[in-house]
């Protein structure tokens, strides 16, 4: 035992370590130090309080150099060495405890284990209902109820209404399909300016064909009730009516084709009775009272009737074919009398059958068979050169025009005896000005087959 003891005492202290001897030893150096320096004049009172400060002193040194060093030992109060063996539970250091390191405090929870994250708070603490925020990690869609989704549409300015609403008008007079009018017109956010789509597409029919303007009238039809008010009607007409001297620049006939609009939407009930009776005795232009006094004339003229179906006439599609030979074969003699090309082209665009073009060439070739003289062939051919060029009529409707007189030849040469040798000019005359094309002109009938005399006659044909 006393072996262990002395080497105990006699093993090499650990760096950074200091022992309790040592500190006694660095005291007493300290003392006699001072004690010289104060030439021995200690009283007991300040010897024994100079000793605690000594060994107070090595206590902090003691504890910075542990605080430098985990693996050191610490000291007790007492100046024991605890810790001493690394195996020992008091020598290991639980990384896990909430006791402070640096020897400061009592070991306690952190603010009484209401701090940090991720704890219950306090005890006896009452927390408020918090609503759920979209970015945390853990929200659950799913479990918030049902979501509604609404789509927020801008409004329309006023400046781009017209870029937005001259697009499906023009498309809607190729196709005639009102519900996809209004299927587009309940995607678009007009606000307070619905009623100037109406406004925009009467402006935009006045330019245009008589079918465009029966269109224009059956969408309005359509679409009261559904998108467009009465009211939204009455304000698009009072509208028009007020752009009427702008109007005219354009369309001479604009004063009496928006008559023949309001008496076909009082007719249709878009408009209210009363709408003609807020304008008597207030008009001051002179182009809506036109308007006004046109409207109420044709009011006043189908008084039976409860629509105005005809107003704007038939459609070219829709007009029987009798009707448009009689209208074709006026337009041919009104030529043959004036000789305006011009005029004979806008009644041909007017009727609006491109598709039927080839009846108008069968007549002309048949007017130029029964007529007598010259004059009729060649201006015939100027008016069919004159459509050939503008592309009025095709070379599809050109064709079908000739080939339906060459079939039918023998019977017009009953009428016509010199049906054929009339036929043969022309023919050659309209290809001489390409009018039409060699294969056409090819196709031409004969009398027959021409036999000749002998060589000697110089090739004459026999009579």
């Amino acid at each position: 035992m006393a072996t262990e003891v002395g080497s105990w005492s006699t093993a090499p202290q650990a760096d950074g370590m200091f022992s309790h001897d040592e500190n006694l030893a660095d005291a007493n150096r300290s003392y006699s130090g001072d004690e010289a320096e104060v030439n021995g004049n200690w009283t007991p009172q300040e010897k024994a309080l100079h000793e605690a400060r000594l060994k107070a002193k090595a206590k902090r040194r003691l504890r910075k150099s542990s605080s430098r060093n985990s693996t050191s030992e610490s000291l007790s109060e007492s100046g024991d060495v605890a810790g001493g063996d690394p195996n020992s539970p008091k020598g290991k250091v639980n990384t896990n405890d909430r006791k402070s390191r640096t020897g400061k405090g009592r070991g306690l929870p952190k603010k009484g284990g209401a701090g940090g994250k991720g704890v219950w708070g306090a005890a006896g603490m009452v927390y408020e209902d918090e609503e759920p925020d979209m970015r945390d990690p853990n929200y659950d869609e799913s479990s918030q109820g049902d979501t509604v989704y609404a789509t927020v549409v801008p409004e329309v300015d006023e400046k781009e209404l017209g870029k937005m609403v001259n697009p499906i008008v023009k498309e809607y007079f190729e196709h005639g399909d009102t519900k996809e009018v209004q299927m587009l017109l309940k995607e678009l956010n007009l606000g307070p300016h619905k009623y100037e789509f109406s406004s925009l597409a009467v402006s935009l029919s006045l330019e245009g064909k008589a079918s465009h303007r029966e269109l224009t009238s059956r969408l309005l039809s359509d679409l009261t009730g559904k998108v467009l008010s009465q009211n939204d009607m009455s304000r698009a007409f009072d509208k028009i009516l007020k752009e009427l001297p702008d109007l005219i620049l354009d369309t001479p006939e604009a004063p009496q084709m928006l008559g023949q609009f309001i008496a076909r939407a009082i007719a249709d009930h878009i408009l209210p009775m009363s709408f003609l009776d807020c304008y008597k005795g207030k008009v001051v232009c002179e182009h809506a009272r036109v308007a006004l006094d046109r409207a109420v004339v044709l009011l006043t003229m189908k008084r039976e009737m409860v629509r105005l179906d005809n107003v704007w006439g038939v459609g070219g599609g829709l007009r029987p074919v009798k009707h448009l030979v009689k209208e074709m074969n006026l337009l041919l003699k009104e030529y043959l009398v004036s000789g305006e090309v011009s005029e004979a082209e806008r009644c041909l665009r007017d009727l609006e059958v491109p598709h039927f073009h080839h009846e108008l060439v069968y007549e002309a070739v048949v007017m130029v068979l029964e007529s007598k003289g010259d004059t009729a062939s060649h201006m015939m051919m100027k008016l069919l050169q004159s459509f050939w060029k503008t592309g009025l009529i095709t070379v599809d409707q050109m064709n079908r025009g000739f080939q339906r007189v060459y079939s039918e030849l023998p019977e017009i040469n009953l009428d016509v005896p010199h049906a054929h040798s009339i036929m043969e000019a022309f023919v050659d005359l309209c290809y001489q000005e390409s009018v039409i094309t060699k294969q056409l002109r090819d196709a031409c009938p004969s009398r027959g087959r021409k036999r000749f005399v002998s060589e000697g006659d110089g090739g004459v044909i026999k009579s």
